[in-house]
């Protein structure tokens, strides 16, 4: 008996190895993150908005791309979406106001973020107008 107590507390203490990641294997809680719909055209639709969304945790990936478990849980969430008949802009939607805009590779136009898009425009429009102003004034002199 005393053996077999001892022989559980080392199993316990010291699991064998590959336990726990078969044990995630088997307890996915994201059913479609790696398992493409059955329909083509609803999987091209997924596709087509998982590569416009942000990886939350990698920053620089798309859910399409990365293999954070939060990517995995989003490419699952938004297939499932797909299939119960949402359209992407509706998920976006609903990604966006539960994650915020940084989700979104392409941010929507709103009272906060008008300053990206203007910002740009305006220092082109400057440069602009001084590299006019400086040509145009080495003409009047010659």
């Amino acid at each position: 008996m005393r053996r077999l107590a001892l022989t559980a507390a080392l199993l316990l203490a010291f699991p064998l190895p590959g336990a726990p990641a078969r044990a995630q294997e088997e307890q996915s809680t994201a059913p479609y993150a790696y398992r493409q719909l059955d329909d083509p055209a609803k999987e091209a639709s997924a596709q087509d908005l998982m590569e416009t969304l942000r990886c939350l945790q990698c920053q620089g990936q798309s859910i399409a791309d990365s293999d954070a478990p939060i990517a995995g849980s989003m490419r699952s969430l938004v297939r499932e979406r797909i299939a119960a008949g949402e359209t992407p802009e509706q998920i976006r939607t609903w990604l966006i106001e539960r994650y915020g805009d940084y989700v979104s590779y392409s941010p929507q136009l709103t009272g906060l973020t008008w300053p990206l898009f203007a910002v740009p425009a305006i220092l082109m429009l400057i440069a602009f107008l001084l590299l006019r102003r400086r040509f145009s004034s080495r003409g009047e002199v010659q």
